[in-house]
């Protein structure tokens, strides 16, 4: 991994000091900001550079090279005014990449107006994920590009003896099978055989807008 700091993250709260930890922990180089004292004193040893300085002033983030960045995560607790300022600069600077925690659907419509690249609601993403695992039997996970598409596992029933190419999920139901794990199987296989035959208790990844995939009974 480069050197120089590849990625920011203003806000050292929670949120941003996990984030900081998770692209550290993968040889990330990572810059850090936050107006606390408590939170540049524990981010210190995971960041390969932390400031204490208020972010919302445009001057500061100029002199801390936020521009130079790649990516820039904003997470500043519940101020929507500093959110967006920040934003705003960090646009303005030239981030080519900027990604912003919002803490309600108003200040989320404010980000994209701004301009940032990203933004999300951490608390509601795992509370919907949560209630998808009750209501969507098997759920895995969002398509990181549309919510309405998940991923899925699915236990092989009534689809035994036929194989993925007679059963023709992707025209019939857009439904794309991505991995096969063989009843008995200690792994899963990735991009499975067209014409091998299912089994009972065989199990499925799949990927799918949701009323698809309510549609299917395997």
């Amino acid at each position: 991994m480069n050197n120089f700091v590849q990625v920011g993250v203003i806000g050292l709260g929670k949120f941003g000091l996990e984030f900081g930890q998770q692209l550290a922990a993968q040889g990330v180089n990572v810059l850090g900001i936050d107006n606390r004292e408590a939170n540049i004193k524990e981010a210190r040893h995971v960041f390969t550079q932390v400031y204490k300085a208020n972010a919302a002033q445009k001057e500061a983030l100029l002199q801390m090279g936020m521009g130079d960045l790649s990516h820039v995560l904003v997470s500043v607790g519940d101020s929507i005014a500093a959110s967006a300022m920040i934003s705003m600069y960090l646009k303005e600077l030239g981030v080519p990449v900027v990604w912003v925690k919002a803490i309600n659907q108003d200040h989320a419509k404010l980000l994209r107006k701004i301009g940032v690249d990203d933004v999300f609601m951490p608390e509601r993403m795992a509370a919907r994920q949560l209630a998808n695992r009750i209501t969507i039997p098997g759920f895995i996970d969002y398509f990181p590009f549309n919510e309405e598409i998940v991923v899925k596992e699915i236990k092989i029933n009534s689809w035994a003896g036929r194989s993925l190419r007679e059963l023709n999920l992707t025209n019939k139901y857009r439904i794309q099978v991505i991995a096969v794990k063989k009843n008995q199987a200690k792994d899963y296989v990735l991009v499975p055989k067209a014409d091998e035959k299912l089994a009972v208790d065989d199990l499925l990844v799949v990927i799918g807008e949701i009323n698809s995939l309510a549609q299917i009974e395997p």
